[in-house]
């Protein structure tokens, strides 16, 4: 299905200040209810300029039907070409699942905090995902993953509800191949799956018991994305772990509504998630009422 952009109209003021024609080039099925997204801007000259962070987000607009925001779940190495994991829950997501390669979409951003990939390099990395939180977290793995030589010992910990819904599955042999550790955990076990089935926070006190004392003090950075209930019960095993807790950042991007500061539905008191987040150390969202 093709789509013409030419109705499209520009965004102009605020900040929504960068809009480009896209085009969805494929589109793969990931869950029943996930796909993945592969976007590239038409343009060549823009699809050099256009460069954003690990934890960034984009507004994908569908002429005539809506706009929504989603974080970017590629590397950031890709310069014009995006991927984005989209669960169809909504009216234009709904309708986004049923639309295909050649589609004509527009692209506002990239916007948002990110997640400062740059100053772990030199310590110990833990990242750690719940459910869908897997499609933030990826822009940072493979962030890591392409500067590997310049941290130390990079932990993955990712949980999902059922081994069927657990995304990228298919990329987890070749993480592995970057010397680092991988556990997945499932809450409910299915027919063949061989794998630990428990919560996530089983897992990182055993990766946690395995390190020592002093590594956790000063040389860990973890970076934390999932269900807002997860990251309390997460972010306490790693304080008590003596991670500081301006080294532990988390994403409120499921907060997220019209992308704009205009519904108010992300705001925490006067902080809105999609002004002023969607990453945030850990340290400030202690000190936002009701963030988790």
């Amino acid at each position: 299905m093709t789509t013409n952009l030419e109705c499209l109209p520009p965004v102009s003021g605020g900040e929504f200040e960068y809009s480009y024609k896209a085009e969805i080039t494929n589109v793969y099925p990931l869950t029943r209810m996930e796909k993945l997204y592969q976007i590239q801007l038409v343009d060549p000259m823009e699809r050099e300029r256009f460069i954003f962070r690990p934890g960034q987000f984009v507004m994908l607009e569908l002429p005539g039907i809506g706009e929504a925001p989603f974080s970017i779940t590629s590397s950031p190495v890709r310069h014009g070409d995006l991927e984005l994991c989209i669960r169809a829950v909504g009216n234009m997501t709904m309708f986004l699942d049923r639309v295909g390669r050649g589609t004509r979409v527009g692209i506002s951003g990239p916007f948002g905090t990110h997640f400062p990939v740059e100053r772990m390099e030199g310590e110990d990395v833990l990242l750690i995902a719940g459910g869908l939180g897997i499609a933030p977290l990826r822009s940072p793995i493979l962030s890591v993953l392409e500067t590997r030589s310049r941290y130390g010992q990079v932990d993955i910990i990712y949980g999902a509800r059922r081994p069927s819904e657990l995304l990228f599955d298919y990329e987890y042999a070749m993480w592995r191949q970057f010397d680092v550790g991988l556990d997945i955990i499932v809450d409910r076990e299915e027919p063949g799956w061989q794998g630990p089935v428990g919560l996530i926070t089983e897992i990182l006190k055993e990766r946690i018991a395995k390190g020592q004392s002093d590594r956790f003090r000063e040389r860990t950075s973890a970076i934390v994305c999932g269900p807002p209930v997860m990251f309390r019960f997460v972010c306490d095993l790693l304080i008590a772990a003596q991670v500081p807790v301006e080294k532990i950042f988390v994403s409120l991007e499921r907060r997220m509504h019209c992308g704009r500061g205009k519904c108010c539905r992300c705001n925490i008191g006067s902080t809105y998630t999609c002004l002023d987040g969607p990453v945030f150390d850990y340290w400030s969202v202690l000190n936002l009422k009701e963030a988790i």
